[in-house]
């Protein structure tokens, strides 16, 4: 059965992108399981676009490239469930993919039963060349009727981008997560963007379909395919922790075969996994300090009574954010106030005067988890 938290894993497209073949995704099931990840969480092995051939095979179905997968893909299945790891796949709602290979639009029966038959267990569905008189929503909802009758249990990741007002029907698709935004790069504007754009659509999250805020570049270090310019380590701690805040799932978009130990450390942190692995997953809320898009305040209530407090400094210049305890719901006449301790460095924080504060460095973050306790 699959999970109902934000899934976690691994994707191919961030470093990758159609270099991608058997060896190195073996090779890549294997550093999620020998490093820790998988032990931490991550579960998921998936392979992005540029897997199949340019066209269909004679019998109407998807074919692997025999030169990148010469064993195809279920006997890929097959040894990536071996290490206890789950397989995802790639294809899309339009004619073709976002690279030019053959889509699923009109074949959506036909391509789950394939999946099903060849052991995965993901697939995430873009949405690349759709027919300009297909609507969006019905083309998810029929992918979504297929995997749901397949007879295989596949956890089903749209990818619309959050085009053609996704926030309002992709709930009714049978989408265990959707993409709220455009493709992620590892730059640090990239990151500031795809965080104000979560503004106005926090109420389409939560459980069972999850708000994909795209795979994370923590670790990317302006390598890969969307390498770009990369981040500095302390925009890479600030994006994880936006992520997790928000309840996004997190699929690594990194080479975790070559993954420095900085790298490991900030996708294994135990206090922010368990923030967005809480087993409520309550959506989020933000207050803007001074309301200031550049300020967030991300606040997550959790499942034992604990809140997740964010103070997040988007900026270019230092800033000083503070938020009273009576805006996060506690009562000061009551003699509670919150003590917290920083998911990245351990500090310690209490309320004073019912006000928490935080002083803090351009693109920097401190995340607290904080306990209600009696004054």
């Amino acid at each position: 059965m699959i999970k109902n938290l934000p899934p976690m894993g691994w994707n191919t497209w961030n470093t990758f992108a159609q270099n991608i073949q058997e060896e190195l995704i073996l090779d890549s099931a294997k550093a999620l399981v020998s490093s820790g990840l998988k032990d931490a969480g991550y579960e998921y092995v998936v392979i992005d676009d540029c897997w199949a051939l340019k066209e269909r095979g004679a019998d109407g179905r998807l074919t692997p490239d025999p030169q990148k997968f010469p064993h195809g893909m279920k006997y890929l299945a097959d040894r990536i469930h071996e290490m206890g790891l789950k397989f995802g796949m790639y294809s899309c709602c339009g004619t073709m993919t976002c690279a030019g290979y053959p889509a699923s639009f009109d074949r959506e029966f036909l391509d789950a039963e394939t999946f099903a038959g060849w052991g995965i267990d993901f697939l995430k569905y873009d949405y690349c060349f759709k027919p300009a008189g297909a609507e969006g929503a019905l083309l998810y909802r029929r992918m979504g009727l297929a995997l749901a009758s397949c007879g295989r249990d596949i956890l089903f990741s749209g990818c619309s981008w959050g085009a053609d007002k996704t926030p309002e029907w992709i709930g009714t698709t049978g989408a265990n997560m959707w993409r709220s935004t455009g493709d992620i790069f590892d730059t640090w504007e990239s990151v500031k963007s795809l965080i104000q754009q979560q503004y106005s659509i926090l109420p389409f999250g939560g459980k069972d379909c999850f708000n994909d805020m795209d795979m994370l570049i923590v670790g990317m270090n302006g390598k890969g395919h969307v390498g770009i310019k990369g981040c500095s380590q302390e925009e890479y701690r600030l994006h994880f922790a936006a992520w997790c805040l928000f309840g996004s799932p997190l699929m690594i978009g990194c080479d975790i075969r070559n993954m420095d130990e900085e790298t490991k450390r900030i996708l294994t942190n135990p206090a922010l996994l368990a923030i967005d692995q809480d087993a409520r997953c309550n959506r989020p809320y933000i207050i803007r300090f001074c309301g200031n898009d550049d300020y967030p305040i991300i606040v997550r209530n959790l499942a034992d009574g604990d809140l997740a407090v964010g103070f997040f400094n988007l900026s270019d210049s230092p800033a000083d954010l503070w938020v009273t305890e009576a805006d996060l719901g506690i009562s000061f006449r009551q003699n509670k106030i919150l003590e917290g301790t920083e998911v990245y460095s351990g500090r310690k924080l209490r309320s004073v005067n019912a006000t928490l504060s935080a002083s803090l460095a351009p693109h920097t973050c401190e995340v607290y988890r904080m306990k209600i306790v009696n004054l």
